[in-house]
This record gives structure tokens, sequence and C-alpha cells, in this order.
């Protein structure tokens, strides 16, 4: 299929990572469906000028509600899904019934109205949050420390319920429809637009260090950090590659403390003012991405670079 006709929806495109796809969608001359209950497009706005969003259809889209979902596969011609909308887990943990409304009941929706417009493979946003914590998993970390891709599921939040069911619904909509599909699961996704979860702190400090000020990152430790426009185009990459069966693939890259983050942005802003408080969160220093590596190219630019071109991204955002 030509580049001119694939039409992409992106479920929660007005996110970090699904503005960063509208972004590379365009960049790439695709047609680029967003589909969100929000309307704000600041995240949009940092990476985008207004005029350059003209080419994006924007659909005030409710995941919850089916008859819209199909109606918006139908009506756009939709040939690819990149879906990414879900609640996080501070709204999952606040309002249950809603972030298994969204999370869950809008996944199943989503592969659904696939099946019944005829589209045969998707990409879906899974979440290292399908695991437990380190100490629960050191018999199969070995002396790496990295989380196995096949590791067993055993999630602490509703929210990595929620991901761990949306690819059981997945492996279901493989077996009984042959809907194949690719779940990615990023760990600390940094750049612009990354303003939401406690793992966002990191990006902020670069913000405030492009402003000038001082930032305190409440947590240390060791872990890997994907910029969002390799994330973004990792899943544009899982979308347009069909493949049998429902995949589920780590992303990967070398863990790096986040004092190394720290040292990275005072490097590059020598001005900066950024402290790390060393207590590390409870989650493992990384993950093992093999055999995303062994399935398609891996988009992975290297810390510093993505850590400049974010500094750089705010700066202009000063000006």
């Amino acid at each position: 299929m030509d580049i001119e006709n694939k039409v992409v929806l992106v479920t929660g495109g007005l996110g970090c990572i699904g503005a960063w796809s509208l972004y590379h969608l365009i960049r790439r001359g695709m047609k680029a469906i967003c589909f969100d209950l929000g309307s704000s497009r600041h995240r949009l706005n940092l990476l985008m000028s207004a005029e350059a969003q003209e080419a994006i259809t924007f659909i005030p889209g409710d995941l919850t509600d089916f008859t819209q979902v199909k109606a918006t596969l139908d009506d756009h011609g939709v040939t690819h899904i990149v879906h990414l909308a879900a609640l996080q887990v501070p709204f999952c943990r606040a309002n249950p019934v809603m972030g298994a409304q969204v999370n869950v009941v809008g996944t199943v929706n989503i592969f659904e109205a696939a099946k019944q417009v005829g589209i045969k493979h998707l990409a879906q946003a899974s979440s290292i949050a399908v695991y437990g914590t380190p100490e629960e998993y050191v018999d199969v970390t070995g002396e790496t420390g990295l989380m196995p891709n096949d590791a067993a599921p055993k999630p602490h939040t509703l929210y990595g319920v929620y991901k761990v069911a949306g690819e059981g619904i997945a492996s279901v909509y493989w077996q009984e429809n042959g809907i194949s599909s690719t779940a990615l699961r990023p760990y600390t996704v940094y750049g612009l637009g990354r303003d939401q979860g406690l793992t966002s702190e990191p990006t902020k400090a670069m913000q405030a260090a492009a402003a000038g000020q001082p930032y305190h990152i409440s947590f240390g430790g060791m872990m890997q950090f994907q910029w969002a426009s390799d994330v973004a185009e990792q899943f544009i990459e899982a979308a347009l590659r069909p493949m049998d069966g429902a995949n589920g693939y780590n992303l990967g890259g070398v863990p790096m403390t986040v004092e190394a983050v720290a040292e990275i942005i005072c490097k590059i802003r020598p001005d900066a003012q950024i402290t790390v408080e060393p207590k590390p969160l409870a989650f493992p220093r990384g993950f093992e991405d093999t055999a995303l590596r062994e399935t398609m190219p891996v988009y992975e630019t290297p810390l510093e670079e993505g850590i400049r071109a974010t500094l750089e991204g705010f700066n202009r955002q000063q000006v």
C-alpha cells in the first residue's frame, strides 16, 4: 500500500506519544486522524505549527462509544491503528470504573471495530505496569537485572491489571478472528509533551533548566530512558508491520541513572540547577528488548542527543 493511501487512526492523539505520532505521520506524508476526547492541543503545539496541524483530522472521540469508534473507521477509510488512549495510574485509582471503561472496554471496542471493518492488524500501548517489583523477579533477571520479554505479569495497580487485560484481549482476537497486533511496553519516556505521571520529572527538569529555574527530581536509581519521538516512531512501525499473533514487546535501551540524566542536562546547560533524590522507584532497572530487535527496526536516539533536542525545544518556547 502506497504511503498516500495509508490512513492512520491515533487514539489518544493529544497525549505525549500521540502528539509525536501525529507529528511523524504528517512528516511521512500519511493521512492522520486524531481520536481523543480531550481538546487541548498544548502538546501538539510544541511540535507543530497551527498551519501544519491543518493536515490532521481531529475527532472528539469517546473510546467507550463503540458506535462512534466503528463509524470513525468506516467514514474515514482508516487502514491502520495506533491505539494509545488510556487513563493513567492516578486516574484509574481515583475512578476504577471509568478506568476500566476506557482502558478495557475501549480496547475491546477498537479490536471489535477493526474486525468489523476489515482491519487485520493494529498496534497498541501496553506498559511496564504489567510487571511487579524487582524483588519478585530476582530468579529471572539474572546478572543483568533486565526483565525478560516473557516474564510473568504481576501488576500492582488497576492500571497494570487493565494493561494485562489489553494484551489478553489482543490474544483472543487473534485466536478467534485472525486480528494480529503488536503491543509495546515503554519505560521512562521523556521529551516535549511529557508532562504527566511520576516519571515525567526528568522532562520537567529539562523544562526548568531551559527556563533558568531549579528543579528537584524526587527519585533516583537506574532505569531506561526512551525519547518520546523514538517511542512514537516505534508505534508507527508496529502498526505498519503486520505479523502473525498477538505480540508484546518491551522497549529497552541502555539503563542509566537518574543522576546521569541530571549530569547531562547540566553539561548542556551549565547554569542548570538540577538535584536528585537518591531513593529509587520500585521498578526494575530495565527491560530486555532482544525480541523487539529481532522483529523490527528499533528507534533509539542516544540519550544525550535526545536531551539536547528536548532542551532546544523548550528553549524555542522561551522566545
